[in-house]
């Protein structure tokens, strides 16, 4: 069982390149690891529409530092790569890197020195913000609908046993605006197939200018998955959730140091308890957050 339970130094490489065929450039991985201990689970983050890899530090060194491995790929739609490509397929291009991380998780490991050997392939999360929500999502049960045949296929990967959603988008079909619709065609997410263990983040503040709805239209995730057991709501988060997206992000317009530490220790608690059943950390935590003025957690 997992025993680290206090900070420990934090070791980080990047870029780790997996070679991506029909990719037009080799995947770019990067790596946090403690720089201790042995059998260390892993969070597998996917970062938002735009971003890169080398985002999301906040979110990244905390759980690092908390003793799990945490893996960023850069995916096509990095504005860190070039004009971003106008491609349906984005959604899916996403999902064969995640995929192709978790099968190379060895030569990942062998990348950084002194990583080979330390991990724990039975322990495995899946994370994302915004778009690399639904990323995550997919390894963990969500599916695309096609938005004409209303099928969508089947990603999940049995590997991946707990999952954190951060304003991750709703329902599609009428509950997007027309502009948005037409744009991004993969926003037609089904969760009833979301049945693993998931912790949903979302601001009441997130007016998101794809849907037609207002912020609630980002606590979909929790209540149509299955598998969602909590709900984090942020009085007054908006997209970036406090500034979880870099230590100075620009796009970070509600920039709340208390919001981004309260996501790193719920999330921090969820994912133990959820990869290490009756680690009791996650119940102490809920239940020491307290303060409505900061937020709220509804269960299932």
């Amino acid at each position: 069982m997992m025993l680290a339970v206090e900070a420990t130094p934090v070791v980080s490489v990047d870029p780790v390149l997996l070679p991506a065929p029909g990719r037009g450039a080799a995947l770019r991985v990067r790596v946090s690891a403690p720089a201790q201990g042995a059998a260390l689970p892993i969070i597998l983050f996917a970062h938002g529409f735009g971003s890169s890899g080398r985002a999301y530090g906040p979110l990244a060194d905390h759980w690092a530092a908390a003793g799990f491995v945490v893996l960023q790929p850069t995916f096509r739609d990095s504005r860190t790569l070039g004009p971003i490509p106008d491609d349906p397929l984005l959604w899916r291009y996403r999902v064969d890197n995640m995929l192709r991380i978790l099968d190379d998780l060895e030569p990942i490991a062998a990348a950084v020195p002194g990583l080979a050997g330390r991990l724990d392939p039975a322990r495995i999360a899946a994370a994302g913000h915004s778009f690399g929500g639904q990323t995550a999502g997919i390894l963990l049960g969500l599916r695309v609908l096609d938005p004409v045949t209303g099928e969508g296929a089947d990603l999940a990967d049995e590997r991946v046993s707990a999952g954190v959603l951060l304003a991750t988008a709703g329902r599609g079909g009428a509950d997007l605006n027309p502009a948005a619709a037409a744009k991004f065609p993969w926003l037609n997410p089904d969760f009833t197939h979301l049945t693993t263990p998931t912790l949903v983040v979302a601001g009441d503040a997130d007016s998101s200018p794809l849907t037609t709805r207002g912020p609630d239209w980002l606590t979909d995730p929790y209540h149509l998955s299955p598998g969602a057991r909590a709900l984090l709501t942020l009085r007054g988060a908006e997209h970036s959730l406090g500034g979880i997206p870099g230590y100075d992000a620009a796009e970070t317009t509600d920039a709340d140091p208390a919001r981004v530490r309260a996501i790193q220790t719920l999330s921090t608690s969820f994912l133990r308890s959820a990869l290490y059943p009756g680690d009791p950390e996650w119940e102490r935590a809920r239940t020491a957050f307290t303060d409505p003025a900061l937020g709220g957690i509804e269960t299932e």
